[in-house]
């Protein structure tokens, strides 16, 4: 990790233990008023406030702004253009959060609203200074309630889904688990509207029913797809995910002690450090490389980077110091890693290997465009992206 990167000033081990609880729209919202659920959440702020009185320490991540503010600009989800959503988002978020802030204040605590965009997730400088501000908080004993920003985001940069969204928050703090509470009881091995559907308890590999997970609430942007993904990017940290329907009485506590249904998606035993998930779990596909199958192939046992000369091919428009997906020619992805130079450079320095940096782009550098101790080659536990066009 880069030694000028800002420093939290958390000490390990931690006393307590840390649990990210994430909560849709469909659970938060009425569907037929687009009004607060506010039994579920008394349900659910009770709950945390058993769960911090046994030592946990909790973040929640909460959908429902844009559903609960379709109203008040006379829009329903069906009809509702992005710029609709934003307004709504704008009208919605006050709404959500006086709900919970009054909640639970009645449960004796109190709560901070964290907004984030995927720039703030995506730079690592912008990341540490959302991490630094969610540990302040969980110090001080206040509850962190992150969100997407979605009055200023569009569908070109947004996260996209809270499922991803709470397992980036996972990792951040370190999470021992992550609850996603959703409208169905966990994961099927097919659509669980299907005859002969069977529910699953356990998994260690989430890649294995990928393909069975499809389809999203009416009221939220993510489906079971999206909580796989997010349950694979928590297994990664360490972080143990539980996928079960949000209820009213008790919707994590009963998790923990057994007493509801639920899937559970184990932790890999051997997590990766913090700057290798972070360079590994992405939200978006900054750009991507394809490079020669020799150097693509000494990857997996050497320590060296790769230089521009190795490229074969440059798929989007990335800036230095984005993440960019690496494939080789034939079409697996094998590594992500920091990149030293925009696409543009790449590019024109790839097609020129014998001139010096210097000379092509006016100041001393190496041709290195991604360094070893940037650049992290994917496990099997990792879910690839889709081979770039």
């Amino acid at each position: 990790m880069p030694t000028s990167e800002l420093q939290t000033n958390e000490t390990f081990p931690r006393k307590n233990p840390r649990i990210v609880i994430k909560v849709g729209s469909s659970l938060l919202a009425n569907v037929k008023n687009l009004t607060p659920s506010f039994a579920f959440m008394h349900g659910l702020l009770a709950d945390i406030s058993l769960l911090r009185d046994q030592g946990y320490e909790v973040v929640l991540t909460s959908s429902g702004s844009v559903a609960l503010g379709l109203n008040t600009v006379g829009c329903t989800i069906e009809n509702a253009s992005v710029q609709d959503k934003q307004a709504a988002a704008a009208c919605g978020q006050p709404i959500l959060m006086h709900a919970y802030k009054q909640i639970a204040l009645e449960y004796g605590f109190d709560i901070a609203q964290v907004l984030v965009t995927l720039d703030d997730l995506e730079n690592r400088r912008r990341f540490l200074n959302v991490k630094n501000t969610v540990h302040r908080l969980i110090k001080q004993g206040v509850m962190p309630i992150v969100n997407e920003n979605d009055t200023v985001t569009t569908e070109e940069i947004r996260v996209g889904d809270n499922d991803r969204l709470a397992a980036k928050v996972a990792q951040m703090i370190g999470a021992e688990y992550l609850f996603i509470l959703t409208c169905i009881d966990g994961v099927y091995d097919r659509d669980p509207s299907e005859e002969g559907a069977v529910f699953v308890e356990s998994i260690e590999d989430v890649s294995s029913y990928m393909e069975a997970a499809s389809g999203t609430s009416s009221l939220g942007t993510g489906g079971m797809l999206t909580k796989l993904q997010a349950a694979n990017m928590a297994q990664n940290a360490g972080c143990t995910t539980f996928i079960a329907r949000g209820t009213m009485e008790d919707p994590v506590s009963a998790i923990l002690r057994g007493e509801r249904k639920h899937t559970k998606c184990i932790a890999h035993s051997s997590p990766s450090s913090a700057w290798n998930i972070w360079l590994t779990d992405r939200l978006q596909m900054a750009g991507s490389l394809v490079i020669k199958q020799d150097v693509a192939d000494s990857l997996y046992g050497g320590d060296d980077g790769f230089s521009c000369h190795d490229v074969v091919s440059i798929h989007g428009n990335f800036e230095r110091a984005d993440v960019l997906h690496i494939y080789d020619e034939k079409g697996d992805e094998i590594a992500r890693g920091l990149c030293n130079f925009s696409s543009d450079e790449t590019a024109i320095l790839s097609s020129r290997p014998d001139e010096e940096v210097k000379d092509i782009l006016g100041y001393a550098a190496s041709h290195r465009l991604i360094n070893s101790e940037n650049l992290v080659v994917l496990a099997e536990h990792h879910l690839s992206w889709d081979e770039p066009v």
